[in-house]
């Protein structure tokens, strides 16, 4: 497949890219600075600019199958503004132009999807993170918002504790209340739960909870 990827130099973004050069796709990345991603591949195609830049973004998903993002807000107190909202919106919008249907993503149990059931994550997640992180908090209900209020193919991935531990290849996935999902997952993990659902249906239109 032909897979666009935003958040490529991120901790999971890199490995998402790396996962997918693996796989044997062809890959887009869109990054501010190429030479944070420190890799080169005769399948990777790197596209340099921001994601408030619509035209880079245009560019990136032109020919796309499918688009993973490894977004995620900044979880300096310091940080203000809803950047990553208004890139989320800007991706989504192009993918909709140039009909891209499928969309991977991240989000926290913060946020509850509509199949969960009542848990303690629901109410003591959120607390900590608008006393810790208000604007990270903020920006993943924006971001998130701006994808499940679109017509697009999402699978929204929640993840609570994410670790550099080595990969083990190891998944639980499911509802909050229905599903025995834990909070740790190696970030190895989690890119390749991501690249997973390219062609996994399960979890169309839902945001699963996952850990290791």
């Amino acid at each position: 497949m032909r897979v666009t990827v935003f958040g490529a130099t991120g901790g999971i973004g890199r490995l998402v890219v790396q996962q997918l050069l693996d796989d044997g796709h062809q890959v887009t990345a869109l990054v501010r600075t190429p030479a944070k991603l420190a890799l080169t591949h005769s399948h990777l195609t790197v596209v340099t600019g921001q994601l408030s830049d619509r035209d880079a973004v245009e560019q990136a998903v032109s020919g796309a199958d499918a688009v993973i993002s490894a977004l995620g807000p900044s979880l300096k107190r310091s940080t203000t503004g809803t950047a990553v909202t208004d890139g989320t919106r800007t991706i989504v919008q192009v993918m909709e132009a140039q009909k891209v249907a499928r969309f991977t993503g991240l989000a926290t149990p913060s946020l509850a999807d509509p199949r969960d059931k009542p848990h303690w994550k629901h109410k003591v997640l959120p607390v900590m993170a608008r006393l810790m992180f208000p604007n990270a908090l903020a920006e993943l209900k924006g971001m998130t918002e701006a994808v499940t209020g679109s017509g697009l193919d999402y699978t929204i991935a929640r993840i609570t504790n994410p670790t550099n531990k080595p990969a083990n290849g190891r998944f639980r996935s499911g509802f909050l209340g229905h599903d025995k999902v834990g909070s740790a997952m190696s970030r190895a993990d989690i890119a390749a739960f991501l690249v997973s659902q390219l062609t996994d249906t399960r979890y169309r239109r839902a945001m699963p909870a996952i850990s290791n």
